[in-house]
């Protein structure tokens, strides 16, 4: 069964394992996560849940929305994802989903936003090494030519040119859950997320199964 939660990330530390190998984790608060609408093919055409995460007060909240939730039972959340399953779903509206559908030593993909750094150019943004650094070259920390004469006679997509940097979603796959604190809502995830503290992730059962060289 694909497992799915919404959390947040708290920030890394490291703890020690029972070989006594210090190992540094990511601490991510996950769920409780109630269930706001259930979706077949009968119904909708493919087979999904909608999950939520997050208190929220109600006034910035809008009405349809405020209705969404009070149908399904539960005080108004800040975050809400859509799961994709297989099979017709087994969950049924204000279900809670914990970590305890989880377990230490099991396999996850995370799935967050990268920090977000602004406008840069291309040597910070690609890694381009510029021009020379002498005076008088008009010439340090620029791109050089985009353009092109002949065909096509002008820039392709996908050229690497000065842009917004950062603040896109990004998938880290086949992490190892090094432990669950379920009294606190915690999974102690080995490795690093993306994104900054405090930031929305989404931590699901892994979708690849780990290549053994």
């Amino acid at each position: 069964m694909k497992i799915s939660l919404i959390g947040k990330k708290i920030g890394m530390t490291q703890i020690f394992d029972e070989k006594n190998r210090l190992i540094p984790v990511t601490v991510v608060e996950a769920g409780p996560c109630p269930v706001l609408q259930v979706k077949t093919t009968e119904s909708d055409g493919y087979n999904a849940i909608q999950i939520g995460f997050g208190e929220q007060k109600a006034q910035r909240v809008s009405k349809a929305m405020n209705g969404h939730f009070a149908k399904a039972g539960v005080n108004p959340l800040r975050e809400i994802a859509e799961v994709r399953m297989d099979d017709q779903p087994t969950q049924k509206v204000s279900d809670v989903l914990t970590v305890t559908l989880f377990e230490a030593g099991q396999k996850i993909d995370v799935i967050g936003k990268t920090k977000g750094m602004g406008f840069q150019g291309v040597i910070k943004r690609w890694g381009f090494s510029g021009g020379p650094a002498a005076h008088g070259s008009m010439f340090h920390r620029r791109g050089g030519s985009f353009g092109c004469r002949e065909w096509p006679g002008e820039i392709q997509k996908g050229k690497k040119m000065p842009g917004h940097k950062g603040d896109k979603q990004r998938t880290v796959q086949n992490l190892e859950i090094v432990k669950i604190i379920p009294e606190k809502n915690i999974i102690l995830v080995k490795g690093s997320l993306p994104g900054a503290n405090g930031n929305t992730v989404i931590i699901r059962t892994a979708k690849k199964a780990e290549i053994k060289k």
